[in-house]
Formats: structure tokens, C-alpha cells, sequence
């Protein structure tokens, strides 16, 4: 399936909304993905964003409508040379192989734009198709930290995935 990463835009607001408002998706995210994700969340998401230059959050667009998100977060201090890498994609896009070759494009740019040497990122050890997108995409697993978040009510096992730039 064609997708592209861009710039998020203005009116990708109601595309964020109805595919960012889904249970299945905020589960394996931090709480500041709420469920139910409203209208003023997509907006002050956006706000976040807007003021970020060099770009660090994409839109990734499927016939020109936001359908998912990829982005990267460069860490400070003795972390400087490192960066978080968060994502999602709505449901009805999901096992049509859009992730890893969007993390492979977002580690392109992240290695070429940012003073960065490794990229990490930190699905819960209860989300097994993140896992596999990572590996996809080239990631290691460096780390698992047991019972380490504390998601809906239940302790859940942190891993950490990372790759390195050549």
C-alpha cells in the first residue's frame, strides 16, 4: 500500500481525530494518548508540534488523508546523541506492511537531520505487532525492564529497541 511521511497540516485535523479515537491503538501508548482522543486533543497535539523546526513529527498520508503518525525526539544531556522514536497507525491500515517501511524512512531522515547516532524506541512487551515492526524495520532488542509501566490497571513489561547509525 503507497503512503507518504509529511508535514502534519491544519485540516488533518478531523483525519487525526477519527483515526486517533481508537481503544486498540491508545492501549499501547503512553496516557498522554487518552481514549477517548477528542477533537481538543487532536488540537493541542498539533500545537505541540507546530513550533518544532527541524521537523520531528510526520503525518504518514494514504491518498492525501493523515491516517497515522511517526515521529522522532531527540533526548538532551548525556543522552544528546540519541532519539525517541514514537508512532501509530489507525486500525484499518494495520498488516499491510506501512510501519516498517515508515520507521525505515523516519531513520533516514532522523540520522541525516539530527546530530543523533542511535534511535530507540519502547513498545510495551504486550504489543507483539510493534515488536515485529521493529524487527522489520532493523531494530535490536537491547533491553526488557519487567512490570516497569503501569497501563489501564495492569503491570506491563517496557522493552527497548534501538538502532544504530553505520
Amino acid at each position: 500500500m503507497d503512503f507518504k511521511l509529511r508535514e502534519w497540516h491544519n485540516d488533518d485535523l478531523d483525519s487525526m481525530f477519527k483515526h486517533a479515537n481508537n481503544y486498540n491503538i491508545a492501549k499501547f501508548l503512553t496516557d498522554r494518548f487518552p481514549h477517548p482522543y477528542t477533537y481538543d486533543d487532536a488540537k493541542e497535539y498539533f500545537s505541540s508540534i507546530s513550533r518544532q523546526y527541524p521537523t520531528q513529527v510526520f503525518a504518514i498520508s494514504i491518498d492525501g488523508e493523515a491516517v497515522g503518525s511517526i515521529g522522532l525526539f531527540p533526548q538532551t544531556d548525556i543522552h544528546a546523541k540519541n532519539a525517541e522514536m514514537g508512532y501509530w497507525l489507525s486500525e484499518e491500515y494495520w498488516g499491510n506492511g506501512i510501519m516498517p517501511e515508515a520507521i525505515k524512512q523516519i531513520v533516514d531522515y532522523g540520522f541525516k537531520t539530527f546530530d543523533i547516532t542511535r534511535i530507540f524506541a519502547r513498545p510495551f512487551g504486550t504489543n507483539l505487532q510493534s515488536q515485529r515492526v521493529l524487527e522489520k524495520a532493523g531494530f535490536t532488542l537491547e533491553a526488557r525492564f519487567e512490570k516497569a509501566l503501569f497501563k489501564n490497571g495492569v503491570f506491563i513489561d517496557e522493552l527497548i529497541y534501538a538502532i544504530r547509525k553505520i
